[in-house]
């Protein structure tokens, strides 16, 4: 009869990453269908001029660039601090011995064996540490257009507006990946008590994130000229 004590996490756990998979599916769709129904669209439509704008009177607007670079680096480190940090504490908790675990586990619904405690743990933190690597290397990206941003515009140069929008476009991709699994993994913690609590933050998260993701059209715009990597 070991299928009572699993089916609910079978059931509820997939079920909820389903829905926030699908609603990232589907949110991917219309950023690259219609792109000024996003926030992410028209965010990419917007770089694309700030670079050439910041590049082309920049002996004026270089602090404007660079500050501007520096707060989106400063929030990328700071999830990923955040990110590492929840790592090594659940190490902790997954390096600390069953007794001091089990007082948690008996009171929970669902399955609370070794082997799912141990699965629970493992996926937090095989997430957060991608979220952890994809903050990094937006770091990096953002760390090599705030230099390359200052540099003097020659006809030979091979720093062109293109490159860096393109380098710009590669740190955000990267943020926004980072702090959806980051999300994710923050709705997974709730499995630690229980498969019912993240199959109904699933929900609310997709709810709430509809209202962050989706923005309102005003007037007509050309969506057919626009095409992103996002």
């Amino acid at each position: 009869m070991e299928w009572r004590k699993y089916y609910m996490d079978v059931m509820f756990v997939p079920f909820g990453l389903i829905i926030i998979l699908a609603y990232h599916a589907w949110l991917w769709h219309k950023t690259r269908t219609q792109p000024f129904t996003t926030i992410f669209g028209r965010d990419a439509d917007a770089r694309r001029f700030w670079v050439p704008a910041m590049i082309k009177d920049i002996d004026k607007k270089n602090i404007v660039a660079v500050q501007s670079l520096r707060n989106v680096i400063m929030g990328s480190t700071l999830m990923a601090t955040t990110a590492i940090l929840l790592s090594a504490g659940l190490g902790a908790i997954v390096s600390s011995t069953y007794s001091v675990k089990k007082p948690i586990n008996d009171a929970v619904f669902g399955a609370h064996g070794e082997f799912v405690v141990a699965l629970k743990y493992s996926t937090l933190l095989t997430l957060l540490s991608f979220s952890f690597l994809c903050h990094t290397l937006s770091v990096r990206f953002l760390n090599q257009v705030n230099i390359l941003i200052c540099t003097p515009q020659d006809v030979k140069s091979m720093v062109t507006p293109e490159y860096l929008t393109h380098l710009l476009e590669k740190a955000t991709v990267l943020n926004i990946v980072g702090n959806r699994l980051f999300f994710t993994a923050l709705h997974l913690q709730l499995w630690i008590f229980g498969p019912v609590l993240p199959f109904l933050s699933s929900i609310v998260m997709v709810f709430i994130l509809y209202n962050l993701d989706f923005v309102a059209e005003n007037g007509t715009t050309n969506e057919e000229d626009c095409v992103y990597d996002i």
